[in-house]
């Protein structure tokens, strides 16, 4: 009866769960069917069980993914948030002209699209004619392989990813900032607090759910990075990684097994591996906010 009398109401809101289905739980659905399946696209998949959960976790290749996108993840994102941080509090203690100034440099990164940046950056440290390469020589400095090198490769995306991302989460941590009564800051004065113990006690505290957001999109968002270090390899289905793949991450060995070895059901399990590491990482962040707040 209920129903009935609020079909109106259901069916306006049909077209969204409709395209929820077909574009969201569909896919997750059927590829965690094919991950249990050996299917290479073009002949028929035979059912194989966890076999291929087996392969994806005991290859070699994802061993380095993952250990790639685990030092990748505890650098770049405590490094991209302190950066943001500072950045923030730069603009909030400047003038309101050259704040907004400030603010739209460095908003600028993240307003470029992604392939142009990674682009950008690869000439920039490109060995022989980039830009920073060239700059070390006039210097007297010998250059350094900046996406050659497997023990530089990982750093040298660090770099570009704090520089691409530092001024979202200025933006967010700005705003938050803002929000911050005066009063705390007026009372810090009067017993005599510095900028540092301001800081401290009152700007971290107070900006906590800013911290809290930007740390986790920062994880989310971290984990599945993938067309920053494929273009700065110039990466293929067949060939991705870089030299000793000092930059192969998860996504881009899931891309590389399915579009390059035809590995589809290898694919999808590695989809869903990193999936569960998504959910872990978020999860855990969120019972550690909930302790930090008791």
């Amino acid at each position: 009866m209920l129903l009935i009398k609020n079909k109106s109401h259901y069916l306006m809101l049909a077209p969204f769960f409709i395209l929820f289905f077909l574009f969201f739980l569909y896919p997750i659905g059927y590829g965690f069917y094919t991950s249990f399946l050996k299917w290479d696209g073009i002949t028929e998949p035979a059912f194989i069980g966890l076999r291929n959960y087996q392969i994806v976790l005991q290859g070699k290749s994802t061993l380095k993914a993952y250990s790639n996108l685990l030092t990748y993840v505890f650098i770049t994102v405590p490094l991209c948030i302190l950066t943001a941080f500072i950045l923030a509090l730069v603009v909030q203690h400047i003038g309101k002209r050259a704040g907004n100034v400030l603010k739209s440099i460095y908003f600028l990164p993240a307003v470029i699209p992604t392939y142009l940046a990674a682009s950008i950056w690869r000439w920039i440290l490109a060995s022989d004619i980039g830009l920073l390469n060239s700059l070390l020589s006039k210097l007297g400095f010998s250059q350094i392989n900046f996406l050659t090198d497997p023990k530089v490769m990982i750093f040298s995306l660090i770099i570009v990813d704090v520089w691409c991302s530092a001024g979202f989460n200025m933006l967010i941590l700005l705003a938050g900032l803002n929000d911050i009564p005066d009063q705390y800051y007026d009372a810090a004065k009067v017993d005599g607090a510095n900028k540092f113990q301001e800081i401290i006690h009152i700007t971290i505290p107070q900006l906590f759910p800013s911290l809290f957001f930007v740390i986790t999109y920062g994880f989310i968002s971290a984990l599945q990075v993938f067309e920053v270090p494929w273009i700065l390899t110039s990466s293929s289905y067949m060939e991705y990684g870089g030299i000793k793949n000092g930059l192969l991450f998860p996504v881009m060995d899931m891309l590389g097994k399915g579009f390059g070895s035809l590995k589809f059901g290898q694919s999808a399990a590695y989809g869903i591996v990193l999936t569960i590491m998504i959910l872990i990482f978020t999860a855990a962040q969120f019972i550690l906010r909930r302790k930090l707040k008791k």
